[in-house]
């Protein structure tokens, strides 16, 4: 039996996907003992799956899963028409890593999915900025499995997509075509951005911006990865490499708000002191991005229009035109007046 992982780590995960993996022992013949050793291996006490309400922690589901995906030889576990035999997703992310953009990879993912697991179609669709990976069921799933099947293929491929950027892609949303379970609370961890539930499909959504962005991945990479893949679905990536770029779109958006970072980070979800981490990270502060994001409003608009000194000052997000013109001379070396007589863009 494995140890745990030395920190504590909290039971999120609803003990209805233990049921579902269950199942798929009953599905391909396997005896009720392989069963309960996969139990045991994880640490999960058979009375538990009796409790609707018990949970298991992402460590506990990693062990089970990868228990019975071994035992079953079905990466998919029990849930289509064909096995996925240990290895199919290996070869899957494999088949995309040679891509040169996330939009490509997750494309080839998609397709390449639909050649090995038929009963289901993954498509990638962009609308308004917004990125749509959508799963479409061609078949009947499995009874008492369908939840855990497309909450783990949407989960599967988001920590992939992560992973190819390194990166985290911060989830707008996520929808599915069933009423909320018993256990819709869960939905928050396994889906930060919110959860829809009675929907025409399932599918997960994030900013489209994130698909441009190279793979940084290569075999070598792979093949460590390979070795220990199942956390995926459950790591959380320190890194955004998007987040500057977001934050200053935010900024650009309401350049009157005050913009405070408890504002910001529940507009992105994360707290206030993770934004500041992260953008620390990146090489910026909430502070610079502020006055960057200010200083190329104003002076647009001074060397753009005729508009009063007060209300370019209003318009930049200024509270006053006394702090206004401190700033801006600070930026520029020169007051907002002496700025739009001379005419001359800032360096």
């Amino acid at each position: 039996m494995q140890p745990q992982p030395a920190q504590p780590l909290v039971a999120a995960t609803p003990i209805a996907f233990v049921q579902a993996i269950m199942r798929a022992y009953d599905r391909h013949g396997l005896p009720r003992e392989a069963a309960l050793l996969a139990l045991d291996r994880a640490r999960i006490a058979p009375e538990q799956l009796a409790d609707p309400g018990a949970r298991i922690t992402a460590w506990q589901m990693q062990q089970l899963s990868e228990h019975a995906m071994r035992a079953l030889d079905d990466e998919a576990l029990g849930w289509f028409s064909r096995r996925l035999p240990w290895g199919s997703y290996g070869m899957l992310a494999r088949a995309s890593l040679s891509a040169p953009t996330l939009r490509v990879a997750l494309a080839r993912w998609c397709r390449h999915h639909g050649l090995i697991a038929p009963d289901i179609a993954l498509a990638l669709r962009c609308e308004g900025g917004v990125a749509h990976i959508e799963i479409t069921e061609l078949a009947s799933l499995p009874a008492g499995m369908r939840e855990f099947c497309l909450v783990s293929v949407l989960r599967n491929i988001h920590g992939l997509a992560c992973w190819y950027i390194d990166s985290r892609i911060p989830l707008l949303g996520a929808c599915f075509p069933f009423a909320a379970p018993a256990h819709a609370p869960a939905y928050a961890v396994l889906f930060p951005g919110g959860t829809t539930f009675q929907a025409a499909h399932a599918a997960l959504s994030f900013d489209a911006q994130y698909l441009q962005l190279p793979l940084r991945r290569d075999e070598r990479a792979l093949r460590q990865m390979l070795q220990n893949a199942l956390p995926l679905t459950v790591l959380q990536y320190r890194r955004d490499r998007l987040l500057v770029q977001r934050v200053r779109q935010l900024l650009q958006d309401e350049p009157g708000a005050m913009h405070s970072a408890e504002a910001l980070g529940a507009r992105m979800h994360m707290s206030p002191r993770t934004l500041h981490r992260q953008l620390k990270d990146e090489g910026a502060t909430l502070q610079a991005l502020k006055d960057e994001v200010r200083r190329h409003r104003a002076t647009e608009l001074l060397l753009r229009s005729r508009r009063p000194v007060k209300q370019v000052a209003e318009a930049a997000g200024f509270q006053s035109e006394k702090s206004f013109i401190r700033a801006f001379r600070g930026w520029t070396g020169h007051s907002p007046a002496e700025f739009r007589r001379q005419g001359t863009p800032t360096a």
